[in-house]
């Protein structure tokens, strides 16, 4: 999706019925791998607040997350997005803490660092149509 205005909508919460956009978010991100690290479901045409993301070689779907702590340390970077052309600069976090919903709607809070608190930081940013 590269719908600018689309993409700069606010998500709105996630549940149990959103499974099939979950699924979709999931196969969409596998078929794309060798150019993408995550997705938010609004890059495939959905308002809801689903992320999908590569952790361990696994895929990881998170419901309605939240960043509820961040390291003090930051880094800049360069990165890209399927919805838009090129690559920005930004600044993330080293280290954040996430609270979400995992797929059985079970809270969850677990804490990233590195490339995987990178692309969680990104695709949480769709939610709240932050572009980068």
């Amino acid at each position: 999706m590269r719908d600018i205005i689309f993409l700069q909508r606010h998500a709105e919460a996630a549940t149990p019925d959103d499974a099939a956009v979950a699924v979709d978010l999931k196969d969409t991100l596998e078929a794309h791998l060798e150019t993408c690290a995550g997705l938010a479901a609004n890059m495939i045409g959905s308002t809801k607040a689903i992320i999908a993301f590569r952790h361990d070689k696994k895929t990881i779907i998170m419901y309605n997350p939240e960043i509820v702590k961040t390291s003090k340390n930051t880094y800049e970077t360069e990165e890209g997005c399927l919805s838009l052309t090129g690559t920005r600069p930004c600044t993330r976090f080293e280290t954040i803490e996430v609270q979400y919903e995992d797929v059985h709607f079970k809270k969850k809070r677990k804490k990233f660092t590195g490339f995987t608190a990178e692309v969680i930081q990104h695709e949480v940013e769709h939610l709240h149509g932050i572009l980068i």
